[in-house]
């Protein structure tokens, strides 16, 4: 079966052609990083503006590419949910127009679902497995039994670690988005010049990220060394490493309480070089370790039809009243 993705929940318009689930056809990815990057964020209104302008455009492009018509597709999977409700509601009422009107199934797909199926279609894991959702609005950690299946052990109480590394970038001036540049300029920094600490929460598989990014941003001097420059090479790499280490030390916990042998990371920040290495370095412990490449990090719409593949050969179809909606769907969580 080949599915048409579509995805707009953010600032990526994209659109996708996937075969099966993960034969890739067409991966099309129209980025407004240039258009936010003078405001240093992303604009809720100019994104969901954006796309109204682009979202044909790219969905022809990924028709074109994967050199298909619209009466050999056999479904259409689009995000609805999470994410800025304005867009969402642009790739939404794309798709339900364009499903409509060629006669084809819809179905509506999580954001956050679809994340954790993208490393799937490259390096296949079998069920069950150890779920890492790194972005710019999630830090989960979870159960992942099966594609629709997903148990939550722990996740952030506030800030997502996407979003600590965009803000600590804006407030030094080190350039938009702020995950990618940290990632440069931790690669030449000293990660022992700041030793920020993490914190401890009740549950020790939840973790917090806005103590550190204060700490950062208001209290540098405090975990200074008192002998390294305060380069902001250094102060990334310094709050590079405390960050993923504070997420690696969750990530071993949930290993050692699940027994789990085998860990996927999906999500913008599973793109961050010094997680990626952390993680692939579990297989030094006999654990498979399943990491999309950076292309399937961010957000697209591969993952989308990819994962919209699998709910409609089990036959979940989504219905033309389904809306859009700005919060996550509600996960188990694992309360013991």
């Amino acid at each position: 079966m080949k599915i048409l993705g579509i995805e707009t929940s953010c600032d990526e318009c994209a659109a996708a052609v996937v075969e099966d689930g993960r034969i890739i056809h067409s991966n099309i990815i129209a980025t407004q990083i240039a258009q936010h990057t003078p405001f240093m964020g992303v604009v809720p209104e100019l994104a969901s503006r954006l796309h109204t302008q682009w979202i044909i455009p790219t969905v022809d492009a990924a028709l074109r590419e994967a050199n298909l018509k619209a009466h050999e597709l056999d479904g259409v999977a689009v995000t609805n949910r999470p994410g800025l409700l304005g867009s969402l509601l642009v790739g939404l009422s794309f798709a339900k127009g364009f499903a409509a009107t060629h006669r084809l199934p819809l179905i509506t797909i999580d954001h956050i679902r679809a994340h954790l199926y993208a490393p799937q279609m490259e390096a296949p894991l079998a069920y069950p497995y150890l779920g890492v959702l790194v972005s710019g609005g999630h830090t989960v950690i979870a159960r992942v039994d099966g594609y629709d299946q997903v148990e939550t052990l722990g996740a952030t109480v506030d800030d997502a670690i996407g979003e600590a590394f965009d803000k600590v970038a804006k407030h030094y001036h080190l350039g938009y988005p702020g995950g990618k540049v940290i990632d440069e300029l931790a690669r030449s920094g000293n990660p022992r010049a700041f030793l920020f600490s993490g914190s401890t929460l009740p549950n020790p598989l939840d973790i917090s990220y806005s103590g550190l990014k204060s700490g950062v941003i208001h209290q540098l001097d405090t975990f200074w060394d008192g002998a390294s420059e305060k380069s902001a090479q250094n102060i990334a790499a310094s709050f590079e490493r405390a960050a993923v280490n504070m997420l690696i030390k969750r990530v071993r916990l949930a290993l050692q309480e699940t027994g789990l042998k085998r860990i996927s990371a999906g999500g913008g920040v599973a793109a961050n070089t010094y997680l990626r290495n952390e993680l692939a370095a579990f297989r030094n412990g006999g654990y498979e370790v399943s990491l999309p490449s950076r292309t399937l990090c961010t957000d697209n719409a591969a993952m989308v039809a990819g994962l919209g593949y699998h709910y409609l050969a089990d036959g979940h179809v989504s219905s033309y009243s389904e809306g859009a909606h700005a919060r996550v769907s509600a996960f188990k969580r694992n309360n013991s």
